[in-house]
């Protein structure tokens, strides 16, 4: 029995299929889709098993066996066997790192070096005899920071063949465990208490009360509940009455423990009209793609809900992406709240251990129902009845590094396999995948109304210029303070949203202009006032606040712009009685910090929520009746031609938070360009004329819908290696490709400069470029060599988000 690997050793050289023979001992175990681990070179490394044969081209002979194997059961299906495939073409990544996103990361295995004896103790060199007194293998690591001559003995002996080098390869996850007290079962409870002298009045009480229980019960619970000790626990041991086992259990993540359960709501006529097609496409068991437009406060999630009672009374089962973290707290309770015990949820606020325990509850089909951010897409279920991407135009679900999927485009792949429908959900769809829905590649359903008629919010604009010029110096409008001011008296709540975090976006000297940049970026520090020091966003780097300036050691240096902590500190100023939580990536660093806050806010513990991106999308408090935007302009002049679609969608989504029950809503839009079309659509709710608008821009620019793109992007530490590379590579692709694709560049990327690292970019633009993966693919053989030394990269995204 022959087996086709692929290794984890993500390079160009490595990125192919290896033979290995399957030992007798192992044969009746193997199939596709497990991890082994396999002799790779003069060390062991894992790979995963994608085919089984009984060929090879290479001579048997020359083949190496595999060393052992890490699963029962295959962690990759069949499905996502062929999924790795798929994205390893679609994306132009390493096979592994395509299987390896898939996996939790505590399923990523590292390789311990060790040292093991091969002859009697004695025979070693004295120096290094005490470590093999009590076992027959060392890691490595016990020895790397030892005395040369130590280090010479062992050399010897290596040498000599009185020890050997051998690696082993372990996972990276533990599996949790609990003690358990279980009585003996050929023990009665008289029989017992018989046995227990009656002064041993608390081993007496541990007796009776295990008995009630059912004769088990977790041991520190037990000591817990009766208030003693592990002495008592003791006594019946010895007694020989229990004894003590061990169990596995899941770490919970989940921080509310009793959720309340919540049965379906009556649908309103929209919503019926827009279930009734969905419910159709689940029981024909057909792959359809579905865009639901619905404006904020629609009822979408009810829609989601109901449709997943559907696939669940099937016996299939769903997978639920909401865009990040900051979401899948609502998202989450409103999950269990319907259907308990059969969620798992997935994202990045978890631990590796409760990241591993959520996907082997997945594996083990013991939940039905998935609720996570991008990577909950490659959740291991083999029956699924939908796929549902809330917020679907939001750009966390490209991921940047390899491999650079889009979740949009595996969860199509996946709902073509499993023949069940795909929704894409959003107020402010991405105008590609509007585009896609009124050329028919997917289904449109729209929802235009609020839930029983609740009007949307009123929009105001209002100029900061003219604020500026009536002499208004502070971060607050006249129209944003009154009305602020007008909700604490009134004991309603307020957001205000900014779109950025820190204290200041930057530190700038009045007397000669100069700027503080981070000296291994092209780009301008970040005051953080918490510990008053200037932070680089990108590499890490950070310094102290100057005192002076460093070019013209005036004292007039400055903060510029303002951030989070700016804004708090204002609002303590000019509303002192008003109770703010602030939430940004600074005080949601600690775990379920997110939940917590935002369950204090829900309480009604504070009247202003004052935060980033994090607090634009699915809050849905009753009590919300005024939100406020600054800076609603912030994003809108970046070299990006998504800029304003991102405005647009942002301002939209931040809106949506107003008057979503019974109270009506206000927004207040700050902005120093009241005059641009995204910012004034926002205002009247009407995201067809804003399509209709960017599409034409869009057009005369040449950007998608209307054209695909792919970035490639090169940087090194010499500025003329980089340079000189761009060119070849723009020089090749204007040789290859058809006349009607436009190359652009090479230019210099809009931060030049990160760690170090000079950066340049070219960008390709196409309408039907068949033959494109083969020349991106031999643009990457070319450079295999200097990429592969880690000085050169060349990366190519064939769906680029991020163009900075």
């Amino acid at each position: 029995m022959i087996v086709e690997v692929v290794v984890d050793v993500p390079t160009m050289q490595t990125d192919r299929r290896y033979d290995y023979l399957v030992p007798e001992r192992l044969e009746s175990i193997i199939e596709s889709g497990l991890r082994v681990v396999v002799p790779f070179g003069p060390r062991k490394v894992q790979g995963f098993v994608l085919a089984v044969k009984h060929e090879s081209s290479v001579n048997k002979g020359k083949l190496k066996e595999l060393a052992d194997v890490l699963d029962g059961k295959p962690v990759l299906t069949q499905e996502l066997l062929e999924l790795g495939e798929w994205l390893t073409d679609e994306t132009l990544c390493f096979q592994v790192s395509a299987y390896q996103a898939m996996l939790p990361a505590a399923m990523r295995t590292k390789v311990i070096k060790q040292l093991r004896l091969l002859t009697e103790v004695d025979k070693l060199p004295s120096a290094i005899r005490p470590y093999f007194q009590t076992q027959d293998a060392i890691t490595w690591e016990t020895l790397a920071n030892e005395r040369k001559e130590v280090l010479q003995h062992v050399k010897s002996a290596l040498n000599e063949q009185l020890l050997e080098w051998t690696y082993v390869v372990e996972d990276k996850g533990r599996k949790k465990t609990e003690r358990i007290t279980v009585q003996l079962s050929h023990v009665n409870k008289d029989e017992g208490l018989e046995q227990i002298p009656k002064r041993a009045k608390k081993q007496r009480d541990m007796w009776l009360f295990l008995a009630e229980q059912g004769g088990r019960y977790p041991s520190l619970s037990l000591i817990e509940a009766l208030e003693t000790t592990r002495a008592t626990l003791k006594g019946l041991m010895d007694k020989g009455l229990v004894k003590e086992i061990e169990e596995e259990v899941y770490r919970d993540p989940f921080l509310e423990k009793d959720v309340e359960r919540t049965e379906p709501l009556p649908l309103t006529i929209a919503q019926q009209n827009v279930a009734t097609p969905i419910a159709r496409s689940i029981e024909e068991n057909r792959h359809e793609p579905f865009l639901l437009h619905g404006v904020t406060g629609s009822g979408k999630t009810e829609i989601y809900l109901q449709a997943i009672n559907r696939v669940l009374a099937k016996g299939k089962q769903a997978i639920v992406l909401v865009p990040e973290i900051s979401l899948t707290p609502q998202m989450v309770h409103r999950f269990r709240s319907r259907f308990g015990s059969k969620v798992a949820v997935m994202h990045s606020g978890l631990s590796v251990g409760e990241k591993y325990d959520e996907w082997r509850k997945i594996h083990r089909r013991e939940v039905q129902v998935v609720v996570g951010a991008r990577s909950a897409i490659f959740a291991p279920f083999e029956n699924l009845g939908i796929i549902i991407i809330d917020e679907e135009h939001e750009s966390t679900y490209k991921q940047e590094e390899a491999p650079r999927y889009h979740a949009r485009d595996v969860a199509m792949f996946r709902g073509r396999y499993h023949r069940c429908p795909v929704i894409l959900g959003s107020a402010t769809p991405a105008l590609e995948s509007y585009a896609r829905a009124k050329k028919g590649v997917y289904t449109l359903l729209s929802l235009t109304e609020r839930v029983n008629d609740r009007p949307m919010p009123t929009v105001e604009v209002v100029d900061m210029r003219e604020e500026l010029r009536g002499g208004n110096r502070s971060m607050f409008s006249e129209a944003l303070f009154s009305k602020l001011k007008q909700r604490l008296e009134r004991g309603e709540q307020s957001v205000l949203f900014l779109n950025r975090r820190g204290y200041s976006t930057f530190v700038m000297c009045r007397d000669c202009g100069y700027v503080a940049t981070c000296e291994h970026c092209d780009i301008s520090l970040t005051y953080h006032r918490s510990n008053h020091s200037l932070k680089c966003h990108y590499c890490g780097h950070e310094e102290p606040m100057p005192k002076v300036c460093k070019s013209c050691g005036s004292e007039h240096i400055r903060f510029f712009g303002s951030g989070t902590q700016k804004v708090e500190e204002e609002l303590t100023k000019v509303l002192p009685e008003a109770r703010v939580i602030r939430m940004d990536v600074d005080t949601t660093r600690k775990k379920g910090a997110h939940e917590q806050l935002l369950k204090q806010f829900g309480q009604g513990e504070a009247d202003i929520l004052l935060g980033t991106q994090m607090i634009a999308k699915g809050l849905d408090f009753p009590n919300i009746t005024l939100v406020g935007i600054l800076a609603a302009d912030a994003m809108l002049h970046l070299p990006d031609f998504r800029a304003t679609e991102r405005t647009f969608q942002l301002l939209s989504q931040v809106s949506g938070r107003a008057g979503r029950h019974t109270l009506p809503g206000e927004v207040v839009v700050q902005t120093y360009s009241p005059d641009h079309y995204s910012i004034e659509l926002v205002k009247q709710h009407d995201y067809l004329s804003y399509f209709e608008t960017e599409m034409m821009y869009r057009r005369q620019g040449g950007y998608p819908p209307y054209y695909y793109l792919t970035l490639i992007h090169i940087s090194h530490s010499q500025i003329t290696k980089v340079i000189d590379v761009s060119e070849k590579i723009v020089r090749f692709l204007r040789e290859q490709l058809d006349d009607r694709a436009i190359v652009l560049g090479p230019v210099v990327s809009p931060i030049a400069r990160i760690n170090d690292r000079y950066r340049y970019q070219c960008l390709i633009k196409y309408k039907n470029e068949p033959e494109l993966s083969r020349i991106l693919r031999e643009i990457r053989q070319h450079f295999l060599q200097e990429t592969s030394r880690g000085e050169l990269q060349v990366n190519i995204d064939r769906q680029p988000y991020l163009f900075m």
